[in-house]
């Protein structure tokens, strides 16, 4: 198929230590099949991965999206999971109603998304009650983020910190350490697994050779955030080498348009 001739254009808003949501999720939506993408960021001063640097981190995000809508983005994903989900149960609902005000008043329109309700959606996608994850943090804020997926409703059975508090180095973690952790968890009737539970942690490369390997869906806060992307867009979910997630419509039989919207 032709790609369409004006790209979608996604901002994103990220700390300002994190490079793997802006090297990933281009190469993840650059694999659709009809539709083009660019991408535009603007960035929140954070090194270490604590709490009060998370909050002072969430303090500049107004700037960010005043930013974003002055660029004329089509959607916007605040891409820091774990910035959301310290905030307590129902948090990315509270962010993405606060940004969706903010263009609002200031004249501006966009989808509003963020990793922590992407990751949510996600794992409803597939279907998953019983979920596993890997994280990079330490352990407290791990902590905070298996208490925040549990009451959206997931058990999550069993979990992996790998205690980096520093972003830059998060963004470095070997893929053979996540692959360790991840064949450290207990596995049995686990639904789905959450490879990287943060966006900074790299993960792409490993999605599907871990669903092939583990039997069962696998993704990332990441390839969360591209599904959710793409819903929004009505776009065809159907990328290739990402996990099954990201292939939600390449069964439909004779499917020529979009697929209707969440």
């Amino acid at each position: 198929m032709t790609p369409t001739s004006t790209p979608h254009r996604i901002g994103l808003v990220v700390p300002s230590s994190n490079i793997t949501v802006e090297t990933e999720m281009p190469r993840i939506l650059g694999r659709h099949p009809s539709a083009e993408f660019s991408f535009h960021a603007s960035r929140m001063r954070m090194h270490t991965v604590s709490p009060e640097q998370l909050r002072a981190m969430n303090a500049q995000r107004e700037r960010c999206v005043l930013e974003l809508g002055d660029a004329g983005v089509d959607a916007l994903l605040y891409a820091c999971l774990v910035a959301v989900m310290v905030g307590g149960p129902g948090e990315h609902e509270r962010v993405e109603g606060a940004i969706r005000e903010q263009l609002s008043t200031g004249g501006a329109s966009a989808a509003v998304l963020s990793s922590a309700g992407a990751l949510s959606e996600g794992l409803r996608a597939v279907n998953a009650r019983r979920i596993a994850l890997v994280t990079p943090y330490r352990r407290p804020l791990a902590e905070q983020v298996v208490a925040y997926l549990r009451a959206e409703g997931f058990d999550v059975a069993d979990w992996r910190a790998l205690e980096v508090d520093d972003n830059a180095e998060v963004g470095r973690i070997p893929g053979e350490q996540i692959m360790a952790a991840a064949r450290d968890l207990d596995l049995t009737g686990v639904d789905a697994l959450v490879l990287s539970a943060c966006v900074q942690m790299p993960s792409l490369d490993l999605i599907q050779s871990a669903e092939d390997e583990f039997g069962i869906p696998v993704l990332s806060a990441a390839t969360a955030g591209a599904y959710a992307l793409l819903r929004r867009f009505r776009l065809t979910v159907d990328i290739p080498g990402a996990g099954s997630l990201l292939r939600a419509d390449a069964a439909v039989a004779g499917h020529t348009g979009p697929p209707p919207g969440p």
